[in-house]
């Protein structure tokens, strides 16, 4: 990617989060970079593919996350870092996780993308349980769906806890708040796991648990 267009993403993706997506126009872009509207049309040609560009930027992470989970050393600590690396991500790209449904809606490509990234993701934790449960750590389903309803409400909390923090909290997106948080998604598994696991879970966040 030419420096040009790398300005353009950073400058829109600034916009974006200050303002968000929908207040934000090609000229207002242009006109912060001290460009004109039809240089920068040239390099993307409507607000939507600026968009796109900015969603698979961010998500080329998320994806390189659940292709390199087998190569990974699995532990709590391990999880968690992983979970609030992803988290760290979203509030870099907040624009889209505070207003996500409608630019679901908006956009096909990202949509489908989305769509596509929801059953790797759900592979991705089933391949990590499957992990836990090798070592020890968590119980195997009780019921054929036990795991595909515990999937379920993990990647609810990823995917909305960043526009739910905005609408209902006043804390800062602060270090703490972030571990907080991690914590709590990490905590969904704790009714899931053997004994053992729920003793390293309890040493592993014990205020969390006090």
């Amino acid at each position: 990617m030419n420096s040009t267009k790398r300005s353009i993403l950073d400058t829109a993706l600034r916009l974006f989060n200050e303002l968000a997506y929908s207040k934000v126009t090609i000229r207002m872009i242009a006109q912060a970079l001290d460009m004109s509207s039809g240089n920068l049309n040239y390099h993307y040609k409507k607000r939507d593919a600026i968009l796109e560009a900015l969603y698979f930027d961010m998500v080329r992470v998320f994806d390189e996350r659940i292709e390199q989970l087998e190569q990974k050393e699995i532990n709590f600590n391990t999880i968690k870092e992983d979970i609030k690396d992803s988290m760290e991500r979203m509030i870099e790209f907040r624009f889209f996780w505070t207003d996500f449904y409608n630019l679901l809606q908006q956009n096909e490509t990202i949509k489908r993308h989305f769509t596509d990234a929801y059953v790797n993701r759900k592979k991705g934790t089933k391949l990590l349980f499957s992990i836990l449960i090798k070592k020890g750590l968590m119980k195997s389903a009780s019921h054929p769906k036990e795991h595909d309803f515990l999937i379920e409400k993990m990647i609810g909390f990823s995917n909305t806890w960043l526009y739910t923090s905005s609408v209902y909290k006043t804390e800062k997106l602060t270090a703490t708040f972030i571990d907080r948080q991690a914590d709590i998604l990490l905590s969904f598994l704790y009714p899931y796991l053997t004994e053992t696991g729920k003793k390293q879970l309890e040493a592993f966040i014990p205020s969390f648990f006090a």
